[in-house]
């Protein structure tokens, strides 16, 4: 597993209940700003085997990025259970929701 990769994993186990983070704001946070799409990778291999609180991460519009139905509304409910509001056009107020890290408020 690449350094990358596992920073990634430690990064999303971080995120808090209530929280989410932006695949970009986790690829930047592991050391690389331009791989949101690698984010989404580790997530779609890595959840299951790591137990990832892969629902509290989304795009960088404040959207569930999900295209499949069954998988989407299954994000939108967790994040729902979890006390995330989602306006409309399920937007997600990242002013209000979003994981801000020590490193986010520098």
């Amino acid at each position: 597993m690449t350094p990358f990769t596992e920073r990634v994993i430690q990064l999303i186990q971080n995120i808090p209940e209530g929280k989410v983070a932006t695949y970009g704001q986790i690829a930047s946070l592991a050391g690389s700003p331009r791989a949101a799409r690698q984010v989404v990778r580790i997530l779609h291999s890595m959840s299951k085997k790591y137990q990832l609180p892969w629902h509290r991460v989304i795009n960088a519009q404040g959207k569930i990025g999900l295209k499949d139905e069954q998988s989407y509304y299954e994000q939108l409910m967790r994040l729902e259970a979890e006390g995330i509001a989602f306006g409309q056009h399920d937007w997600i107020d990242l002013e209000i929701f979003q994981w801000k890290t020590d490193k986010d408020r520098c």
